[in-house]
């Protein structure tokens, strides 16, 4: 069963999760739990430097703050153990 922190100020559930180079090295993050997930992770561009395949550069997407186009990428994730291929954008 995977672990978390609930941060009572904020009321927002953290997890840890392992994002996987291409050459196989790890890194570890702190993950927000989105209740409306929609089957994305979603992180700053700049902090993916993992040489994750990019499938779209422009994916159009609606976000709180409006419309966009996205760079779409599928990635490896560690959760609880398992890997997982996911998108992210």
């Amino acid at each position: 069963m995977i672990q978390g922190r609930f941060d009572e100020e904020k009321n927002q559930l953290f997890f840890e999760i392992g994002l996987v180079a291409d050459d196989g090295e790890v890194m570890f993050v702190d993950a927000l739990l989105d209740t409306g997930f929609t089957d994305w992770l979603a992180m700053n561009s700049q902090d993916l430097d993992f040489n994750w395949v990019l499938v779209d550069d422009e994916y159009p997407m609606k976000t709180a703050r409006g419309e966009g186009d996205f760079n779409v990428y599928i990635g490896t994730v560690q959760m609880d153990g398992q890997e997982f291929n996911v998108p992210a954008v």
